[in-house]
């Protein structure tokens, strides 16, 4: 795809869950199909479906965390859209996005770890962990630091 082509393609709408701990620290997953990048739970806004109950339904789905065990604590009030590196666009979601636009929620989980299930649904991630917001904006993948670090200082965890 060339540079034009991809830049008329529109944003997948996406929800995404900062979900923390009582200490204040991020759960973060590593990817299956990336080791060594590390993620918040997100996925994409089905049609007809409100931004904070996709979040909900991705965190359940990534974490096996259901939405009873969590408190909302904020919400971003506008979307946040970053773009893909252009070699990845024909290979992510059948080349039809150009990356995503993101709603962002804080979510806060007392519950314990052992109620994490990675496969809960379709396995998305290796292993998981709890880390601070730098540690977070560290192990991300290079594309999407900066809306982490938009993220993660509106939800006052930088």
């Amino acid at each position: 795809m060339t540079p034009d082509e991809i830049a008329a393609l529109p944003y997948r709408p996406c929800a995404g869950v900062c979900l923390t701990n009582p200490q204040g620290l991020v759960w973060v997953g590593e990817r299956l199909d990336r080791p060594g990048a590390w993620q918040m739970p997100q996925g994409g806004i089905d049609a007809g479906e409100v931004p904070e109950h996709a979040a909900l339904r991705e965190l359940r789905e990534e974490t096996g965390i259901v939405p009873e065990a969590v408190e909302r604590l904020d919400s971003m009030q506008e979307p946040l859209p970053y773009d893909l590196p252009h070699d990845l666009v024909p290979r992510m979601w059948q080349g039809r996005f150009r990356g995503q636009s993101q709603h962002w929620f804080h979510f806060r989980y007392d519950g314990p770890d052992a109620a994490v299930d990675l496969d809960a649904h379709q396995r998305e991630f290796s292993r998981w962990c709890w880390m601070s917001g730098p540690e977070v904006l560290a192990s991300i993948v290079p594309f999407k630091r900066d809306i982490y670090a938009d993220v993660l200082g509106r939800f006052g965890l930088l």
